[in-house]
Order: C-alpha cells, then sequence, then structure tokens
C-alpha cells in the first residue's frame, strides 16, 4: 500500500516547486531587463565612437587614402573597446577596417547614413552604430563609419558570476523551505493535527451521517444565514432548494419558526407548526460561528398525547359521574335513616328531573350523536368543579359527516376544557360560575361560541394565544397545551377560522 506523505512534506514539495518556478520567471525577466539595457547602451556608445571618427578632421579629407584612415579608425577602436570600425566611402567600399581582407570590398549595409541619417541597431551577433561623413567644403556626404560590438549570449552574464547565481538559488531556496515549514506548522495547528486525507475521510462521514440521520439538521453562521441543511430537515421545514446561503429572514417561515431558529425565542423543546406538521427544535449556539439546530418531527406523539388527553378526560368525566352518583346515593341513605321518606322522593324526583331535563334541552338541539354526549358528559364534569354548563338558546345542529363531527368534538372539548381550567383558579366568592356552549348549523358552515363567567383574553393577547398557544403563559385564560393551535388548524385546514373577544371564543367550521 502506498505511504500517504504527511502535510508538511506537502506543503514543502508545493513551496520549493512555487519558488524554484519563480526563480526561473525572475531570472528570465532579469536576463530580458539585462540585454535590453546592455543593447541601449552598446548602441549609444557605438554611436558615439563613429560620431567621433566621422568628426576627424583627416576622415573627412581624405576619404580616398585608405592608408591614412587605418590609423585613426584602428584608434578608435582600441581605445573604445569596439570589435570594429570600419570607413566606408558614398560606394559602400571599405577603405578601412581591423580586417586587411575586408579593405576594398563592398559591403552591402544600410543606406540610411549615406542618405545623411545617423542608424544604430542590431545586424546579426552585433550592435553597429551607423554615421555619415561629411566633406568639409562641399558639405556632402562622401562616406560613412560604421562601429560595431558583439553582443553577448542570453547567459553570458550569468555564467561569468556563477557563485552569485547559485548563492541567490541557495538564499531564495532556504527562505522557501523555512516558510513552508512555518506554514505547514500553522496550517497543522489550525486543522487539529488532521492531515489532508483525514479532513477528506471526516467531511465524507459528516455528510453521509447529516443526510442519513432521522433528524433534521440546520447550521447558521452569525448572520443567520444557512450554512448547511440535511435532506430531512429541508423535508420537514419545506425549504426551497436554494435555501443555503439565504437568510433566514429572507424564506418564507412564520413568526414562530424564525425567533426560534435566529434564537429569539430561547429554551429546549420548542414546539412549532409547520404546514400541519408539529416540531420540536433545539438551537445550540456556536462561540462566534453562529447556530446548529436540531428539528424532529412529533405529530405522530402530539396525536398520540392528544388521545390519551382524550381518554383522561373521559375518565375524568365518569370519575366525576361517579362521585356525584356516590354523593346522591349517600344523601338518598341518610334520608332514609331519618326516615324522611317524603323527602327521599321528592330528592329523587328532584335529581332525576334535572338530569333529564339536560339531556332534553342537548337532545332536542344537538342532532350529532358524539357532539351530544360530548356535552352531557362535560356536564357532570363542570358540575363537579362547581361551575354550570348550559346550551345558548339559538343552539341547533343536525347529524353531520363524521369528519365535521370528529373536528367539532375537538373543538368544543377543547374550548370548554380551556374555559374550566380558567374558571377553576378564580375566587369568585361564593359567585356562580358558568360556561356557555351555542352550536349554530347555518348554509355553510357551523358556527361554534363558547363563553363564560371569566375575565377573559387580553385584547393585546387575541392573536397571540393561537400563534403560541403552546409556548407562553402570558394569557391567563384558555392557554394551555397545544389546545387552541389545533383548534385553529382544524378550522384553517376547512377554510373556516377562530377567533377571541374576551371571555368569548367563535370558531367557524365550514361544511
Amino acid at each position: 500500500m502506498r505511504r500517504r506523505r504527511s502535510l508538511a512534506s506537502q506543503l514543502l514539495a508545493w513551496q520549493l516547486v512555487v519558488v524554484t518556478l519563480l526563480l526561473c520567471a525572475v531570472g528570465a525577466l532579469t536576463v530580458v531587463q539585462t540585454g535590453s539595457n546592455f543593447r541601449s547602451n552598446e548602441e549609444r556608445r557605438m554611436l558615439s565612437v563613429a560620431e567621433t571618427v566621422a568628426a576627424n578632421s583627416l576622415v573627412q579629407e581624405e576619404m580616398g587614402n585608405w592608408r591614412l584612415l587605418s590609423a585613426p579608425a584602428e584608434t578608435a577602436r582600441s581605445l573604445s573597446g569596439a570589435s570594429y570600425v570600419l570607413i566606408l566611402n558614398e560606394n559602400r567600399l571599405v577603405i578601412a577596417s581591423p580586417d586587411p581582407a575586408q579593405i576594398g570590398s563592398t559591403l552591402d549595409t544600410r543606406a540610411t547614413a549615406l542618405e545623411g541619417r545617423s542608424w544604430t541597431g542590431t545586424i546579426g551577433d552585433s550592435i553597429e552604430a551607423h554615421v555619415p561623413v561629411f566633406d568639409p567644403t562641399s558639405r556632402q556626404v562622401n562616406g560613412m563609419v560604421i562601429a560595431g560590438a558583439e553582443e553577448p549570449g542570453i547567459f553570458a552574464g550569468a555564467l561569468e558570476q556563477p557563485l552569485d547565481v547559485l548563492r541567490y538559488l541557495a538564499i531564495a531556496l532556504l527562505i522557501g523551505v523555512t516558510g513552508s515549514l512555518l506554514l505547514a506548522r500553522r496550517v497543522k495547528n489550525q486543522t487539529l493535527g488532521l492531515e489532508p486525507h483525514e479532513i477528506t475521510a471526516l467531511v465524507e462521514n459528516r455528510e453521509a451521517l447529516l443526510h442519513g440521520i432521522r433528524e433534521g439538521v440546520v447550521g447558521l453562521d452569525g448572520q443567520n444565514r444557512i450554512t448547511l441543511v440535511n435532506d430531512h430537515a429541508s423535508d420537514l421545514l419545506a425549504l426551497p432548494e436554494d435555501a443555503v446561503g439565504r437568510s433566514v429572514e429572507e424564506l418564507e417561515l412564520n413568526d414562530r419558526l424564525r425567533d426560534v431558529l435566529t434564537g429569539r425565542a430561547t429554551g429546549v423543546d420548542q414546539l412549532v407548526l409547520r404546514q400541519g406538521v408539529v416540531l420540536t427544535l433545539n438551537r445550540m449556539p456556536i462561540d462566534g460561528a453562529g447556530a446548529v439546530v436540531t428539528l424532529r418531527d412529533r405529530t405522530e406523539l402530539l396525536a398520540l398525547q392528544h388521545e390519551l388527553d382524550a381518554s383522561q378526560h373521559a375518565t375524568d368525566t365518569l370519575r366525576a359521574q361517579a362521585h356525584e352518583f356516590a354523593n346522591r346515593l349517600h344523601t338518598i341513605a341518610g334520608l332514609i335513616s331519618l326516615k324522611e321518606y317524603d323527602e327521599v322522593t321528592n330528592y329523587i324526583h328532584q335529581i332525576s328531573s334535572a338530569q333529564d331535563q339536560w339531556r332534553t334541552e342537548v337532545g332536542e338541539s344537538i342532532g350529532d350523536p358524539a357532539v351530544a354526549a360530548l356535552l352531557i358528559a362535560k356536564a357532570s364534569l363542570a358540575a363537579e368543579r362547581g361551575t354550570a354548563l348550559r346550551l345558548g338558546p339559538d343552539s341547533v345542529l343536525g347529524r353531520v359527516d363524521e369528519a365535521l363531527s370528529a373536528d367539532l368534538v375537538m373543538v368544543l372539548g377543547n374550548l370548554v376544557d380551556n374555559a374550566l381550567d380558567a374558571l377553576s383558579s378564580l375566587n369568585t366568592n361564593g359567585a356562580g360560575k358558568w360556561i356557555e356552549v351555542g352550536v349554530m348549523q347555518l348554509d355553510d358552515e357551523v358556527q361554534v361560541v363558547v363563553r363564560d363567567s371569566g375575565p377573559g383574553v387580553a385584547p393585546e393577547l387575541a392573536e397571540e394565544v393561537f400563534r403560541h398557544g403552546f409556548t407562553t403563559k402570558a394569557a391567563s385564560h384558555g392557554e394551555r397545551g397545544i389546545g387552541l393551535a389545533l383548534i385553529r388548524r382544524a378550522c384553517l385546514r376547512r377554510g373556516g377560522s377562530v377567533s377571541v373577544s374576551g371571555s368569548v371564543f367563535t370558531a367557524r367550521l365550514p361544511w
């Protein structure tokens, strides 16, 4: 198996490559710049040499005597260090040259100098300057002077001083190696000592974990922008595909969900309703880096809890009826022991008439068996708590379909229970406590109105109790569990509504 290289060795290797490439680039740039400067200086120097020779009076007067012109040309070449100095007449015939074999030959060169203009440039491997020679009498061009120097090779300067080049290269490599080692140590400290392959494996495992768990996970930065979200969280929150990178405030989320995600609502196991799903959210802040929010679907659990609550309410109702029945039996037994037989008869007739009256009233007004049974059972529970339960005078309801009947039972049961809880905490100094239930069947909806003798809900909380009914304890009336939120959900699902004004709750459930 091939051994993985450490982070330090990888950084060192790449640093050496970068330093080498950088040195090559700098060296190439230096050579090019040096060559350009050298050519410019040499052109000026050769031009000066050629102008000096062309200005010599002997050269100007004796252009036809080549023996006399060799001396000033050779003197100028020796003193200036030029490679050669040539003197040509107006026919380009060489009359002075350091190479005797060249004298008398015709040189094919530029005609610029013969036209009276000096010229500098590169011809072959030489840098040359061409300067015209003027006749002192007629001021006509009667020849030209060429001064030239051989151009050194592109690496000649470097080869002349190899020790300096090696010294600079060694210094650069030492700086690069030291910098790469320090950089490797710093990077390793910031990555908690993990090597690149370990970081890659950690990221892959994190992705697999995030998308494999059955809990939703949402990552937020310091500006409440979503940095990561797994598949389960995206499904539960119904987030768009481009949610990552967007702020929580930009997404179409309800206020309650925004408060929990941004940390404005604190605490553990925060309950949130999202598109008919009950979610439990927990937010864990990360110092300077945002927060991580985990969420779970609690819909099934809360449905089961609601069914258990319904069973508990039924048990409480049966217990209240049993308690009431036991009290009546004790009363009857006491009257018999006292031999008050007429009172026994009157008492039995009285309680029988009261029960029959309530059953008759409910039966005549409420035609749905489930709703009628709920109201009859709640009467016993209310009586045990010292509260009178009565039916509104306008109440009328026929038999409805099973789905609407279930919603009516849930809405009525929660509203009556909330009213009982609110009244049980009041000190009325012996004054009567009552709850009135109205169920009206209209053309296209069923309207449920529950009012009580309590103080009611404060106007500023009239909307809040339905939105945050399962968390806040600010309201003194009807604010327990998630009951009011479920009532609102059932009404909105049918296209209806629920509202509160003081101690009067009104729910509309369309057919």
